[in-house]
């Protein structure tokens, strides 16, 4: 995930290592960690791959590393945009917003199929857990908790039949035109 918000962030601008923390940290700590230990070793690995450049900035007699992404890494951003790897709920929930951040880059019928994909792993995951909940607890707190998650489940469906219907009217008028 941090590959795939790190990808996203240089597209929007180049950036130099402790810029690009605070960047991850005001837009992506609700859906990942950050620290240092992660992040160099990442643009390195990133540097090493193509998918982005380095090049050295001087300000007064101070030198930085500014990071910027290349075509291949456009590119590959692009693939895991698109991809749904298998992957706990929690994770799965936070891959989600950080490709939901960066929905202005794809194009609407890309969008709505992410959104698609979403909408229909929320709904499966509720109705399994319903079942399984119904059948084997009988605790009062582990049933409050449950609760507490099937709300939060049932308000992001909500949340996305909007954003679906939305980018469906986006699609049906640039189709008229």
């Amino acid at each position: 995930m941090l590959e795939l918000a790190t990808l996203g962030l240089l597209q929007q601008e180049s950036l130099h290592g402790y810029r690009l923390k605070q960047q991850l940290e005001l837009f992506m700590s609700g859906c990942i960690s950050v620290n240092y230990g992660a992040i160099y070793p990442l643009l390195k690995r990133l540097e090493e791959r193509g998918f982005i450049q380095v090049f050295v900035e001087e300000e007064s007699n101070i030198s930085r590393k500014i990071y910027s992404i290349t075509n291949e890494g456009k590119i590959k951003w692009q693939e895991k945009m698109l991809e749904h790897p298998h992957e706990s709920w929690v994770n799965s929930r936070s891959r989600f917003m950080i490709k939901f951040f960066f929905f202005s880059y794809l194009e609407p019928q890309e969008r709505l199929k992410l959104l698609s994909h979403r909408f229909m792993t929320c709904k499966l995951y509720l109705e399994k857990k319903e079942l399984d909940f119904d059948l084997v607890c009988h605790d009062p707190y582990q049933l409050e908790a449950w609760h507490r998650c099937k709300l939060a489940i049932v308000d992001e469906i909500e949340w996305l039949s909007i954003q679906v219907e939305t980018i469906t009217k986006i699609i049906n008028l640039t189709e008229t035109f």
